[in-house]
């Protein structure tokens, strides 16, 4: 009977894909994988009354047209993270005093990704929620079912909630990358970003396509009958019912085993196809975990170990120059590839000349090279050599490394700058600056794109971005219909981007995202703006003199006011700035720093600024709080140092939903 053939696909189709995607040990060849697939997809079209949750078939849905909020039944806690072995000790012997012997620990690879929760009901998958605050993330059950490592049904009929952590694979990172490039597309910056950017595509079938994954790393087990009583119990009970329980996990009896864990991973995780940032640490006993309970924010029971950032040594071969978009020349250090954190780096900042002066950096040193949070790899030091003295000190170029226009000193040697208006890579980089994420967000326009739009002679400056036509990106290289109509409905859906964008986009000397975002906020329209005096913007808290004349300078260059013009009458209009909806947060200033769990940090300044606050790029005495995620920078130090008030993600939303 049809019914019996598609229920024996359905289950060994599912039994592959366990095989595949959870235990790494395929027993199909590809070939007779997808024969099997188009059959069962087949039959089922044929016998639409025959199809259930649990199908393959239905791992992809349709579009959704935003996602909804959900109510976590159970709370998903945040981690308190260590940083040193010391700091582990202390941890252990905080939470043990009360007992007279060793606490049994589960030692876990801090996946870098994304949390999950998902809820099971007589086995059946049924709901997929992301993390959000912790107590409301957002339904995203049709994106969650199209990843393999997630089973449509366990291999028992329970009720349970699980959570788990999406990432994506190093190698398929890479590979979507390369992708992009080629495509003109941007650029994800780490595999989080992508698994993050993959999972919040409102058409599901797009995150299909990206080759995300999950490992499986705790559940709520309230309602089992017979439930483990060790959290380690509880892996293993999750990979029977058919999880992905990442292999790594170890037992440990004490706490010295478990900081020899730490050290054994700290370079070993650069071996595994997924990124890691620490481990996790939890007390295995779950009598002991629910006898320790939790703080405000966090388990007692568990705490996050973060690996330090990593520092090498290589040869610096050469020194390259780029010019940016205000016409500054910028050092790039040329390395001997090394790998870093997990990744081939041949490329490092030096930031400027008086950097190279300081460090007194020269072709042919050794160098030591750090990176922190897979931000791009900086020198920060010259290692000592007999050579180092024998090596031509670098100095500083006479001409632009692209037009050859004789460079100027603005900032007493700091920085060179190409005043020519004309020059090919400052151009091309202002080009880029606008289409970028910070500026007009416009998505599909990449570097690769935007150097043949103006090698070809489409554009020479953003404002033909908008004068461009399908026909003309379909003149490029490797663009077919469909990435030229993406890449022009793109740009069109730029044109009414916030003020605060558009300012920033403009480049206006000394105006970055943050000035620009008070003056969106201060004069709410482009023309207030315009029709302003250097007396009134000098009065604004953040606008000082130097900045109120450029901002003033540039609304009175002809110049700029022609494309000013330009852009709207090709119908290029900020949306104008609404009022705050909220006066929570009224007159408090905050300063971000750090990798923010929940939100960027540019959703993070939007919603204090809806809720009536402001943000700065610096800590002072006028700072009210500090929100600091992961990985806080010098910032953090400062705000301690004066006594500002610090606070969590978790401690934020609690703020703002008083």
């Amino acid at each position: 009977m049809v019914i019996d053939r598609i229920k024996f696909l359905r289950d060994e189709i599912n039994r592959h894909n366990y095989n595949y995607y959870v235990l790494d040990n395929p027993t199909v060849s590809d070939f007779d994988y997808d024969k099997m697939f188009a059959e069962l997809k087949r039959l089922e079209e044929e016998n639409p009354l025959f199809i259930t949750p649990d199908s393959p078939t239905q791992r992809v849905g349709s579009v959704s047209e935003k996602f909804l909020p959900y109510t976590h039944k159970h709370r998903l806690y945040s981690l308190d993270n260590t940083y040193s072995a010391e700091d582990l000790v202390k941890w252990y012997e905080r939470i043990t005093k009360e007992y007279n012997e060793n606490v049994e620990l589960v030692c876990e690879l801090k996946i870098d990704g994304l949390a999950i929760s998902l809820t099971y009901e007589n086995g059946f998958f049924t709901t997929g929620v992301t993390r959000g605050d912790g107590v409301t993330g957002e339904n995203i059950t049709t994106n969650l079912k199209t990843i393999k490592a997630i089973p449509l049904k366990l291999f028992e009929d329970v009720n349970i909630e699980v959570r788990g952590e999406i990432y994506m694979p190093k190698t398929s990172f890479e590979k979507l990358n390369e992708e992009n490039l080629a495509k003109g597309e941007k650029l994800f910056a780490n595999p989080r970003n992508a698994a993050a950017g993959s999972l919040r595509q409102l058409d599901s079938s797009i995150t299909a396509k990206r080759d995300l994954s999950m490992f499986t790393y705790t559940a709520i087990l309230n309602n089992v009958p017979d439930a483990p009583k060790t959290h380690y119990e509880s892996l293993m009970y999750l990979k029977k019912l058919g999880f992905r329980v990442n292999p790594n996990i170890r037992l440990c009896k004490n706490i010295q085993e478990a900081v020899d864990y730490c050290n054994e991973w700290a370079t070993k995780r650069f071996d595994l196809n997924y990124a890691t940032d620490g481990v996790v640490i939890k007390v295995n006993s779950l009598a002991q975990q629910e006898d320790l309970g939790f703080t405000a924010r966090a388990p007692k029971w568990a705490t996050a170990f973060k690996f330090p950032p990593e520092e090498v040594t290589t040869k610096l071969l050469d020194i390259e120059l780029n010019v940016g978009k205000t016409g500054a020349i910028t050092p790039v250090a040329i390395l001997e590839p090394v790998q870093l954190a997990g990744s081939t780096v041949q490329r490092a900042s030096l930031h400027n000349f008086d950097e190279i002066r300081r460090l007194d950096v020269r072709i042919g040193d050794t160098v030591l090279i750090k990176k922190a949070a897979e931000i791009i790899p900086k020198v920060i030091k010259v290692m000592d050599s007999k050579d180092h003295n024998s090596l031509q000190p670098i100095e500083p170029p006479v001409y632009c490394p692209s037009c050859h226009s004789k460079l100027v000193d603005r900032d007493m040697g700091v920085n060179l700058y190409c005043e020519n208006k004309n020059c090919a890579q400052q151009t091309v980089a202002q080009i880029e600056f606008w289409a970028s994420k910070d500026a007009m967000d416009i998505d599909k326009i990449g570097p690769s794109i935007i150097q043949q739009l103006y090698d070809k002679k489409f554009i020479s400056n953003p404002v033909d971005l908008y004068r461009l036509t399908i026909q003309d990106f379909l003149q490029l290289d490797l663009v077919q219909e469909k990435s030229a109509t993406n890449m022009y409905n793109s740009i069109q859906a730029s044109k009414n981007r916030s003020l605060t964008r558009f300012l920033t986009a403009l480049s206006i000397k000394n105006v970055g995202k943050e000035t620009a975002d008070i003056l969106a906020n201060e004069f709410k329209t482009l023309d207030n703006l315009k029709n302003t005096n250097i007396e009134t913007l000098i009065e604004i808290d953040g606008i000082g003199e130097k900045i109120a004349k450029a901002i003033y300078e540039f609304f009175h260059d002809e110049e700029n006011l022609k494309r000013l013009e330009s852009l709207h009458e090709l119908g290029v209009i900020p949306a104008e700035v609404q009022g705050a909806t909220s006066d929570v947060l009224k007159g408090k200033t905050f300063v971000l720093t750090g990798t923010l769990k929940n939100m960027t940090r540019d959703e993070a300044s939007a919603l204090i600024k809806k809720m009536g606050g402001r943000t700065s790029s610096s800590v002072s005495k006028n700072t009210d709080f500090v929100l600091a995620g992961e990985n806080p920078g010098s910032k953090l130090d400062k705000a301690q140092k004066i006594g500002v008030i610090i606070l969590t993600e978790d401690e934020f939303f609690d703020m703002i939903k008083k």
